[in-house]
């Protein structure tokens, strides 16, 4: 099985016993502002969506959960092969574990399984594309009203990371 590791990060596949933290994160308004989903209202909802990402088919992905000190503080991984994303605990905001997960995980994927990966960001999260750019990725392009949550509409902001093009350190 893989593990990514870092400083201080455990990266690693989903497992069953995830579901109580998981559904703590994916359960709170503020952590999914701009995920793709609205928050979890019930642990079933988190249930199924960690039976997907354990039962994600290589060809189709590549999640991890994100460990700090052997809690779970969030996912981070590929969805149609190249298109990342990640989400961590609000608790643990602002401590540079997101780049630190992300960094560590850009370089597997290339290493891995891909030349490029690319983001779909809303464009109210500066957080994330500020991070995203952080790791090397640019700006490829925007559009209006290309996804729903809930009963509202989002934007995009589209980024790409190429393999060969360096990445800060």
């Amino acid at each position: 099985m893989t593990q990514i590791r870092t400083d201080r990060l455990l990266l690693r596949k989903a497992r069953e016993s995830d579901l109580a933290p998981l559904h703590a994160i994916f359960s709170d308004p503020e952590t999914m502002r701009y995920w793709s989903t609205p928050p979890h209202a019930d642990l079933e909802t988190t249930r199924c969506w960690l039976a997907a990402m354990i039962d994600l088919p290589a060809s189709t992905g590549d999640d991890y959960i994100v460990e700090l000190d052997g809690r779970v503080i969030g996912k981070l991984g590929l969805w149609q092969a190249s298109e990342i994303g990640f989400l961590l605990s609000r608790d643990t905001w602002g401590q540079g574990l997101g780049r630190e997960a992300l960094s560590a995980f850009v370089a597997h994927a290339f290493r891995e399984r891909a030349d490029h990966l690319t983001a779909d960001v809303d464009p109210g999260n500066a957080a994330c594309l500020a991070l995203l750019k952080r790791v090397g990725f640019r700006e490829t392009g925007r559009a209006t009203r290309t996804w729903t949550v809930g009963d509202q509409w989002c934007d995009s902001v589209y980024l790409r990371l190429d393999r060969d093009r360096p990445r800060p350190t």
